[in-house]
């Protein structure tokens, strides 16, 4: 109406525009999709060992291609620990743009501040909100399914070399059907050869190839 020379006082065009439920703007799942190559997630999870301690593991999981980053072991989480660990996952210019984590108390002042020195935009979900973790929720549910819960664990040294293995296997042989079937890192179809099988994580999975 501007451009046919009829103007109208913002009360007035207030009074006829349709109310839209909720808050503009891109929803938490819609900020997921649309940013995914720059987020990462972090979160813990625990481990019981033959004697019934616990110990507390790490993982930092990248959305673009549902890679496992980086895990550490630790019997005792505190901010100091995990702001080293940002540390030793994004080295140089690797650091994401985001950073989605729960609240939980051991992500402290110390953690707030070396991920703005990382130039990484904290990003905790809302309270009382698991699903808004959601893929670094079902890693760890990956974790536990297919490797901790079959193994007697004798302590931290045990533990990380066990999650070193499964590291490995789960980003370059583990598939995903987000990613068509393929693995965070990327592999070649092998068609020619004879097929072999290779015993990892202990002989709780392995990997076929092509000899």
């Amino acid at each position: 109406m501007l451009k046919l020379g009829i103007e109208i006082s913002q009360s007035t065009v207030a009074k006829y525009m349709v109310n839209r439920p909720g808050q503009p703007g891109q929803n938490w799942k819609t900020f997921l999709r649309n940013h995914a190559g720059g987020i990462a997630a972090a979160d813990l999870f625990v481990v019981p060992t033959i004697g019934f301690k616990l110990l507390y593991g790490l993982v930092i999981l990248g959305h673009g291609r549902r890679r496992l980053i980086h895990h550490a072991v630790t019997a005792h989480p505190t901010a100091e620990w995990i702001a080293q660990q940002l540390v030793e996952a994004f080295p140089w210019d690797q650091a994401p743009e985001y950073l989605v984590r729960d609240r939980g108390a051991a992500y402290g002042d110390v953690v707030k501040r070396r991920l703005r020195g990382l130039g990484i935009r904290d990003r905790p979900t809302a309270p009382r909100s698991p699903k808004q973790n959601a893929h670094v929720e079902r890693l760890i549910g990956t974790i536990r399914r297919e490797c901790s819960d079959h193994v007697m664990v004798l302590g931290e040294t045990h533990l990380h070399r066990i999650m070193c293995s499964y590291a490995d296997y789960y980003n370059q042989a583990r598939t995903h059907l987000a990613l068509r079937k393929d693995a965070p890192v990327s592999r070649s179809i092998e068609r020619l050869g004879r097929i072999i099988a290779e015993p990892v994580v202990g002989g709780l999975h392995h990997l076929y190839g092509r000899i």
